[in-house]
């Protein structure tokens, strides 16, 4: 057997301060590894992330020129640590939210072979700085994703997550805000299995510099949730709109033709028109479904070429 390699990434963004603690609270060994190896992605910070990197003796760097967004820093990390051959692959945040010994309850899943991915589940009822708001608001999004991605996780917006390199492979993000939601529909979409451990946190260091306020996150999570889920269901959604457009304007004409040549009633012109509109909207719908279906077999197609040029050394 092979050796094991652990690569735990660490996206940056002015995190000189808190990078020091983060690196510490890192698991030295794990039973199962190998090796574990640090990387640390710099998305265009303004102060000594990377230096400071350096001088801690991380292994890998890899910086932005320009600040790109947390999930264009989430996947640059995946590409680096599958072109420096990790068979397993951490993430979490360098603000030192997750408590760093319990990585090893994270990849215990994937090294027993029972998961390609597992999701650190925070204790959000217990976590003194959210808000009455934020813990209800983050048990409804997660219910939202869980429907549909088809996974039980409880804590979708949890970026302490662990993936197998063919997981990893298969990440293809359209979105710029933030990774944790997308990839949970994705993984789900794609039948990989997607495992959940509790985990621990530590006390807070930092405001997070995701959103400026609560408005912005609910706004920016609920458009991101709806378009990733059009890019991978877009098809079933048309078709679905579709069938409940053209079926009431199909029945209203019917009925319509029934009462004029039937009943030998005349107008009721609204009926008809309101038929007519049903139905060619209807219509439209099931165009709009197939040109989806192409897009998304065309994409599966680019998608496994993409994760076979990513697996390979």
């Amino acid at each position: 057997m092979g050796i094991m390699k652990l690569i735990i990434q660490i996206p940056c963004l002015n995190e000189a301060k808190t990078l020091d603690v983060t690196l510490r609270d890192l698991p030295k060994s794990i039973p199962g590894i190998d090796q574990i190896e640090t990387l640390v992605i710099d998305d265009g910070s303004t102060d000594n992330t990377s230096e400071t990197a350096k001088k801690l003796g991380v292994r890998h760097i890899v910086r932005h020129s320009i600040n790109r967004g947390l999930a264009a820093a989430f996947q640059t990390g995946l590409r680096k640590a599958l072109d420096e051959g990790a068979d397993i692959v951490v993430n979490t945040d360098a603000d030192n939210q997750y408590n760093g010994a319990d990585i090893a309850k994270l990849v215990e899943p994937i090294i027993k072979g029972h998961a390609d991915m597992v999701v650190g589940i925070r204790p959000i009822g217990e976590i003194s700085h959210f808000s009455w708001l934020k813990k209800r608001l983050q048990r409804l999004g997660s219910w939202v994703v869980r429907v549909l991605s088809g996974t039980d996780v409880r804590d979708a917006t949890s970026g302490f997550r662990a993936y197998t390199r063919d997981c990893a492979a298969s990440i293809h993000l359209i979105t710029r805000f933030s990774h944790t939601l997308e990839t949970l529909i994705q993984m789900g979409n794609k039948n990989f299995v997607v495992d959940q451990v509790d985990v621990r946190v530590n006390e807070k260091l930092r405001e997070s510099r995701l959103f400026r306020s609560m408005r912005e996150y609910i706004t920016r999570s609920f458009f991101d949730i709806f378009r990733i889920y059009l890019f991978y269901k877009g098809d079933k959604v048309f078709a679905i709109s579709g069938t409940c457009l053209f079926l009431p304007g199909f029945a209203l004409g019917l009925r319509f033709l029934h009462i004029h040549f039937f009943l030998g009633e005349g107008g009721r012109v609204q009926s008809l028109i309101l038929a007519t509109l049903l139905m060619i909207t209807g219509f439209q719908c099931f165009l709009v479904a197939i040109l989806f279906a192409a897009q998304i077999g065309n994409r599966r197609l680019m998608e496994i070429a993409l994760s076979r040029m990513n697996k390979a050394p």
